[in-house]
C-alpha cells in the first residue's frame, strides 16, 4: 500500500520528469498539418487509432518539420512522430524521407538507439509531400542548454559527453553488409572527393549576394582532399540535439534521431562534420549565440580531446585533421546557407532564419583561420595573392556587417587577410 508521503513523492517526481521531457509546442503559422488526411492514411496502413490527434510541433529542427500526434482512445492510445520536408526549394539530396525511413527500419535490429518505424508515405496527394511516421521515444533532448531541472556536475557531464561519442563510434562499427538496404546507400570509394565536390556545387547554388564566396576555402579543400580512411555507415548530422537521453539518467543515450543524411562514407568526415557544431566555452559570441548543443558545459571534452578519444577507440590514423575540420565548417556553412536561401527568397517566413547569413560569415572566417594555421602565415599570405579580387570583395563585405560581427571576424582572421582593406591600427 502506498502511503500519503510516498504518493506525494511520486507526484513530485512525475512533475519534475514532465518538465524535462522533450515536448512539442504550437504548430507554426504556414506549417499546419492536415491531421484528418494523415489519420485516414494511417488507418489504411492498419494502424489502430481512434478519432483525431492532438498535434504539436517540435521547434528544434531548422530543416525538416517534425510533429507529435497524440491519439487517445479506449485501449488504442498512440504517441507518434511525423516527419516531412519543408515547403519551398530544397537540395535534391536533402530532406529525403524515404532514405530516412529506410535507414532506420534496416538499422533497428543492429543499433539499439533507433525508434520503431510505423509507416512511410510517398503519395504526395495525402499532405503534399513524402512523410513517415514512427513511434515516439520519450526522453530528454539536449538542445543549446540542458532542460531546467537537469543539473549535471562536471563528472556527470563528462560521462554524457563520452556516451554520446561512444554511440557515434558504435554506429561506425555496424556491419552494414548484413543489411541490403544499407548496402544500397553507398557509391563506393571516393566519398571524400564526392563530398567536397558536392558541397562546393551546393554552396554556389545557394549563395546570396550578402555572403562570401568561400572561393579560397573551396579550392583549398579540393587540393587537400584525402583518400577515404574506410567505409562505414555514417549519420552525417551527429549532434547532441539529435540524441535522446534517459530521463532517469540524463548521461545515458537511449535514442538517435534525424537520419535523412545517413549514408555509407568516411567516419572521419562524419566526425569532422559533428565537430563543426561543437561550441566550446571560450568560442566567440556569435558561435555561442548560435549554439545548438550544451558542449560549453564544464566537463565536456574539447574538440581536440574528442578527436584524440575517437582515434584511440577506433584505431584510425589521420595525416591532416585540418582538412576534416575545415570541411565540417564549410559543409555547415552550406547547410546554413541553404536554409537562409529559402528565407531570403521568401519560401519560408520562420524568423529564426533571418540572421543565418551572419553565421555564414563567421564560419568562413573560421575556415580561413584554420587554413592559415595549417599553411603558416607567410605561406597563407602567398597563397591568397592569386585571389586578391575575391578576397577584396569578401573583405569589403565584412566592412558592411554589424560592428559586433566585424569584431568577431577580425578577431578570427589573420591580419594578412584584409590586405589593403585593413585599417591603420589593424596593420
Amino acid at each position: 500500500m502506498v502511503t500519503d508521503n510516498q504518493a506525494k513523492n511520486i507526484d513530485t517526481d512525475n512533475q519534475t520528469l514532465n518538465k524535462v521531457l522533450d515536448k512539442g509546442g504550437e504548430v507554426r503559422e504556414g506549417e499546419e498539418l492536415d491531421a484528418k488526411a494523415v489519420s485516414a492514411w494511417l488507418r489504411e496502413q492498419g494502424v489502430n487509432i481512434e478519432g483525431e490527434p492532438t498535434v504539436t510541433q517540435f521547434s528544434g529542427g531548422a530543416s525538416n518539420w517534425t510533429y507529435r500526434l497524440q491519439y487517445n482512445g479506449e485501449g488504442t492510445d498512440q504517441d507518434l512522430i511525423l516527419r516531412r520536408p519543408p515547403k519551398g526549394t530544397k537540395a535534391k539530396s536533402a530532406h529525403d524521407m524515404v532514405r530516412e525511413y529506410t535507414v532506420q527500419k534496416a538499422l533497428k535490429d543492429a543499433y539499439p538507439y533507433v525508434p520503431k518505424m510505423v509507416a512511410l508515405c510517398t503519395d504526395e496527394d495525402v499532405i503534399g509531400a513524402d512523410f513517415y511516421v514512427m513511434e515516439r521515444m520519450e526522453g530528454i533532448i539536449p538542445r543549446a542548454n540542458l532542460p531546467k531541472g537537469v543539473d549535471l556536475d562536471p563528472e556527470q557531464t563528462r560521462a554524457l559527453c563520452t556516451n554520446v561519442i561512444d554511440a557515434l563510434i558504435e554506429l561506425h562499427q555496424v556491419d552494414y553488409k548484413e543489411h541490403p538496404d544499407l548496402v544500397n546507400l553507398g557509391r563506393g570509394e571516393g566519398y571524400c572527393e564526392r563530398q567536397v565536390t558536392g558541397w562546393d556545387k551546393r554552396y554556389v547554388k545557394a549563395k546570396t549576394p550578402n555572403v562570401p564566396s568561400f572561393a579560397l576555402v573551396r579550392q583549398w579543400l579540393g587540393k587537400h582532399t584525402p583518400a577515404d580512411s574506410k567505409t562505414c555507415l555514417i549519420h552525417n548530422d551527429w549532434r547532441f540535439d539529435n540524441v535522446i537521453l534517459d530521463a532517469a539518467d540524463p548521461t545515458k543515450v537511449i535514442g538517435v534521431l534525424d537520419w535523412e543524411m545517413a549514408t555509407l562514407g568516411d567516419p572521419l568526415m562524419d566526425l569532422g562534420s559533428a565537430l563543426a557544431y561543437w561550441i566550446e566555452e571560450d568560442d566567440n559570441i556569435v558561435m555561442q549565440q548560435s549554439r545548438r548543443q550544451p558542449t560549453h558545459l564544464k566537463g565536456m571534452m574539447t574538440r581536440d580531446e574528442v578527436v584524440s578519444y575517437y582515434l584511440e577507440k577506433t584505431g584510425l590514423k589521420i595525416d591532416n585533421w585540418t582538412f576534416y575540420e575545415v570541411f565540417g565548417l564549410f559543409r555547415l556553412a552550406g547547410i546554413v546557407q541553404q536554409i537562409y536561401y529559402r528565407y531570403y527568397n521568401k519560401q519560408t517566413t520562420n524568423p529564426t532564419f533571418k540572421n543565418f547569413w551572419l553565421i555564414v560569415h563567421v564560419l568562413h572566417a573560421k575556415c580561413l583561420k584554420l587554413i592559415a594555421q595549417y599553411e603558416g602565415e607567410v605561406l597563407f599570405t602567398d597563397y591568397v595573392q592569386p585571389h586578391l579580387q575575391d578576397i577584396g570583395i569578401d573583405a569589403a563585405m565584412i566592412e558592411q556587417l554589424p560592428s559586433p560581427i566585424q569584431s568577431v571576424i577580425k578577431g578570427i582572421l589573420p591580419k594578412s587577410y584584409f590586405g589593403q582593406n585593413a585599417s591603420k591600427d589593424e596593420k
